[in-house]
């Protein structure tokens, strides 16, 4: 199973947008992360997102770009706060997800997976950027497999 890990676009201000939809900036970064994804023959069975504005947005690109529409799902427990340990222990080893979601949770979602620890840094997010982990068949450990980030600075 792989496991897609992706932080929202960049975001609008509140005084901007209440809501803090995703940015002209981070529309730009996701679409650009979103068809390299695609171009690399990413496939993805199933697309959840936290349901906050910037998060759906995001998810919305990605569904574009790997051509599912109605393949995403607003799923509770990906808001910045919520309990790592209780999304970990809902992931099945079956179809590659991708989660969209929202910092710290995706930082720690990733430390708790592959190092047991949410409070360990095992890998700095970038907005619009993705992670792939990868689940062990033989002892479904996880691994970060590969990451694509906006920017490299």
């Amino acid at each position: 199973m792989a496991l897609y890990l992706v932080q929202h676009g960049k975001s609008l201000s509140k005084d901007v947008d209440p809501q803090q939809g995703i940015s002209e900036e981070g529309q730009a970064d996701i679409d650009r992360i979103a068809a390299v994804a695609r171009n690399y023959g990413i496939r993805v069975a199933e697309i959840f997102h936290s349901g906050k504005k910037r998060a759906l947005q995001t998810a919305e690109i990605f569904a574009a770009a790997f051509d599912m529409p109605g393949k995403m799902t607003a799923r509770d427990g990906l808001k910045p706060l919520d309990d790592v340990a209780v999304c970990a222990e809902s992931l099945n080893a079956g179809d590659d997800l991708m989660l969209v979601g929202h910092l710290p949770f995706m930082e720690k979602l990733t430390s708790y997976l592959v190092a047991g620890d949410p409070k360990i840094t095992v890998f700095k997010f970038q907005n619009g950027g993705i992670v792939c982990l990868d689940q062990r068949a033989d002892d479904l450990s996880w691994h970060i497999k590969w990451a694509l980030m906006p920017h490299i600075g």
